[in-house]
C-alpha cells in the first residue's frame, strides 16, 4: 500500500524556519530518489529538492542555500529542513519519488504559509 504522509507546516514570518517531515511507505522510498515539491495557487506543482538514495542532494536557484532535504533510511522518512522563508515560499508542500507524475498517488500535502 502506498503511503505518502506529509507534517509540519504552519505559518511563519519571513525570515522563519520550518522543517517538513515526510513519511513514506518503502515501496516508493527504498528505490527512487526522493523530492519535495510546491504548489502555490494557479501554480503548477514543482520540484524544491532532490535526494537521491546515496544522498546526493539538489535543488533549484529559487531555494538553494536556503532548503536542506535529508532522508532516514531506517525510517523510511524523508526531511525538508526550511530557513529564511521568504513570502513566495507559500504553498502546499508535497513529497514523492523523483520524477513524480501527476497521475502517481500523492498526500495531502502541508500548507506553508509565510506571512511578510
Amino acid at each position: 500500500q502506498v503511503q505518502l504522509e506529509e507534517s509540519g507546516g504552519g505559518l511563519v514570518q519571513a525570515g522563519g524556519s520550518l522543517r517538513l517531515s515526510c513519511a513514506a511507505s518503502r515501496s516508493i522510498f527504498s528505490i527512487n530518489a526522493m523530492g519535495w515539491y510546491r504548489q502555490a495557487p494557479g501554480k503548477q506543482r514543482g520540484l524544491v529538492a532532490i535526494i537521491t538514495n546515496g544522498g546526493s542532494t539538489n535543488y533549484p536557484d529559487s531555494v538553494k542555500g536556503r532548503f536542506t532535504i535529508s532522508r532516514d533510511n531506517a525510517k523510511n522518512t524523508v526531511y525538508l529542513q526550511m530557513n529564511s522563508l521568504k513570502p513566495e515560499d507559500t504553498a502546499v508542500y508535497y513529497c514523492n519519488k523523483v520524477p513524480g507524475y501527476e497521475y502517481d498517488y500523492w498526500g495531502q500535502g502541508t500548507q506553508v504559509t509565510v506571512s511578510s
